[in-house]
């Protein structure tokens, strides 16, 4: 038996989806200024980096991988987030990616994942394609 809150799966026809939530189920609005100013900050740059910490001093050692794999990638100059700096962006980029965890990459606007992903990634040449940078 399925929930009287949703369809059973599979869902073909997701009009019966409508109406059953909303933004503001989950604490969000379209104008929302943190969602705002996260988005602006991920379309800014092809690469950008939400981290803890700068790319200079990383303030954890997954931040601090996923800066070494950008430079192992040939990304010198990534744009990054420090995102103890600000406890908005830091909650908000959770809620914008729906991804708990920071460090959080974003390549040409589109959410890569954590330091995990992103060496997994560049272990099979994966990241250096999607970066557009050459393979070793």
């Amino acid at each position: 038996m399925h929930s009287p809150l949703r369809p059973p799966l599979p869902v073909t026809d997701l009009t019966a989806w409508k109406g059953l939530f909303t933004l503001k189920d989950f604490n969000m609005s379209p104008t929302d200024p943190t969602q705002q100013r996260i988005e602006q900050i991920v379309k800014s740059s092809d690469v950008v980096l939400f981290m803890k910490g700068t790319a200079q001093f990383p303030m954890c050692g997954f931040s601090g991988r996923a800066i070494q794999v950008l430079k192992a990638c040939g990304v010198t100059k990534p744009a990054t987030v420090n995102v103890l700096e600000d406890e908005g962006i830091r909650n908000g980029i959770k809620t914008y990616s729906n991804w708990p965890t920071i460090p959080q990459l974003y390549v040409k606007g589109e959410f890569v994942g954590g330091s995990d992903i992103m060496m997994e990634m560049y272990q099979n040449g994966e990241l250096q394609e999607m970066l557009g940078t050459p393979q070793d």
